[in-house]
């Protein structure tokens, strides 16, 4: 089986490194592009009006001046010699559930990876804020291979991946595998504002405290349960439940 990883943090980022050593648990032929610089929250973006400038910093691993929906495609299309059997997005610096899925660029190597024809896969882990950030890594390391095993198996339609997220706990106060589905949290980004120091001001998109609907079966409860959430998510964004109505009010039939 032939892998292609990338993310969004960066190619020096620790949960690459993290995500090859789960990969390699699957297979040799594993191959890396990765975005040169951080590129979290840039969703499922292109890069159109600068070059994509390649760095080759290994065997099978390569640097991209881009974005993560422009790794998976140079990956595809330029990089490996055949296309991957499977493509794995992540390990991510923080839990890629209910809303936030829209900004996420690892998301967005799994919905590119996705639109290539090629089945994908989103990885995060969730972290906590104890006198810093800390990120449980060996959680994600402990149950993504056997996890990946099982899931590899599932016939999944054209244009659906898999997103996982994997709670924040010890490795041994997991409580399972659920499935799961997107759940919903309130706007939770503020805007900080500054001045330079020649007076000027510029402004920094900041976190806060986030409130949501803690259903059961969504992803936000499942991380709250310690458990790991797999949530199947496509990229048919039709609302067909609103399709009648649209169509009635424009003086239409039913929409077929």
């Amino acid at each position: 089986m032939r892998i292609l990883l990338t993310n969004d943090d960066g190619i020096h980022a620790e949960g690459l490194a993290v995500l090859e050593r789960i990969a390699r648990q699957l297979s040799d032929d594993v191959w890396i592009v990765a975005p040169e610089t951080d590129q979290s929250g840039l969703a499922h973006s292109l890069t159109l009006s600068e070059p994509l400038r390649l760095r080759k910093v290994g065997d099978k691993h390569f640097a991209l001046r881009g974005t993560p929906t422009d790794c998976v495609i140079m990956g595809i299309r330029e990089v490996l010699p055949e296309k991957p059997d499977l493509v794995l997005s992540g390990v991510n610096d923080g839990a890629n559930m209910a809303d936030d899925v829209t900004y996420s660029g690892t998301i967005a190597g799994a919905i590119e990876g996705t639109l290539q024809g090629v089945r994908s896969f989103s990885l995060s882990q969730a972290v906590r804020r104890e006198n810093g950030r800390i990120v449980p890594w060996e959680v994600v390391e402990s149950y993504a291979a056997d996890l990946i095993r099982k899931l590899i198996e599932v016939d999944l339609p054209d244009g659906t991946f898999l997103n996982l997220n994997f709670p924040n706990c010890e490795p041994g106060d997991v409580q399972g595998v659920e499935v799961t589905s997107q759940g919903k949290l309130d706007f939770g980004l503020t805007i900080d504002a500054r001045e330079d120091g020649r007076g000027k001001p510029y402004y920094w998109l900041r976190f806060g405290e986030r409130k949501g609907n803690f259903r059961d079966g969504t992803d936000i409860q499942a991380l709250k349960e310690n458990k790991i959430s797999v949530t199947p998510l496509k990229l048919d964004l039709t609302d067909y439940s609103v399709q009648d109505r649209v169509a009635k009010a424009l003086g239409f039939g039913a929409a077929d």
